[in-house]
């Protein structure tokens, strides 16, 4: 049987991915204390992942959370770049045909909770959209 290797690389990994759930877990807790409701997280359709999907009202919201221990070169919110918009855009995009929607039909928004070293979360609602 083949064994994995046990690098340096492959633990670091393991701890980026527990330090982004928490993240995660934190900013569905926020969010769920505004009053959305949980739907899903870290869906994952071609072409990229969405962190959570909550439902606000009527409103299907598709949160990307972001955290940066400083803001050195700019805010978690800044790493929201245009390309990874395009992905998210296309995975809600997927995600709503496979639920039998589509933009034209589904009211949604696309937000991000972002989280900068200790300090008090972000969050940016309708931070983008499809005409972006």
């Amino acid at each position: 049987m083949a064994q994995i290797p046990a690098g340096s690389d492959r633990s670091r990994q393991l701890t980026s991915k527990k330090r982004g759930d928490a993240w995660e877990a934190a900013a569905r807790r926020w969010l769920e204390d505004k009053g959305l409701r949980f739907i899903a997280a870290n869906v994952r359709e071609r072409g990229g992942e969405i962190d959570l999907i909550m439902r606000e009202g009527k409103t299907t919201v598709f949160v990307e959370v972001r955290y940066r221990r400083s803001s050195q070169f700019g805010g978690a919110a800044a790493s929201v770049t245009h390309s990874k918009q395009r992905r998210l855009l296309q995975a809600a995009r997927l995600w709503l045909a496979r639920h039998n929607g589509s933009f034209d039909t589904v009211d949604c928004r696309f937000d991000v909770v972002a989280f900068t070293g200790n300090s008090d979360v972000e969050w940016f609602r309708d931070a983008f959209n499809d005409h972006s």
